[in-house]
């Protein structure tokens, strides 16, 4: 069995004249980070890896969720391929996982999110909004393998705020 969590990063600000890539949080994303982070920490096991997007607003926000749940800071690694839109290189990340591992935390962006939850889990969500945080569970023992699953918990900071 694979544990999937998914978590798109939580609202960026542009305010500043920056690189899409650096943008960072605005206010109502550090707290809908803050929020999601606390109020899901008790739900789960700790993931055995997390996965992040190297841009800004996905470090940020991963950092709360590092934080809220004492997340073993040398098992998060930065990617520069989940720095993607189109959901094809979160797809091959997932699929190259170690199958050690068996539940994984990943922090990535739009369209590649919703994209990802569905695809590969079994309830339809129109958009996984800014901070979304999915679960989807596979019944496989190698994350290649993995086709639909299932979406076992889903909850938006609209939901909770």
């Amino acid at each position: 069995m694979k544990k999937l969590f998914i978590i798109r990063h939580a609202k960026s600000s542009w305010k500043y004249n920056l690189k899409d890539h650096d943008r960072p949080l605005k206010k109502r994303g550090e707290n809908d980070a803050e929020l999601l982070s606390k109020y899901t920490n008790e739900l789960f096991d700790n993931p055995e890896i997390v996965l992040c997007s190297t841009a800004n607003r996905t470090r940020l926000t991963a950092n709360y969720f590092i934080k809220n749940w004492n997340l073993d800071i040398e098992k998060v690694f930065y990617k520069s391929q989940l720095y993607d839109f189109s959901g094809l290189d979160l797809i091959q990340q997932v699929k190259q996982c170690d199958n050690s591992i068996n539940s994984l935390m990943i922090f990535g962006h739009n369209f590649a999110v919703t994209d990802f939850v569905n695809t590969f889990g079994n309830i339809y969500v129109e958009n996984v909004p800014t901070c979304g945080f999915v679960v989807i569970d596979f019944n496989v023992s190698s994350w290649a393998n993995i086709t639909k699953g299932t979406t076992i918990y889903k909850v938006f900071p609209k939901e909770i705020r």
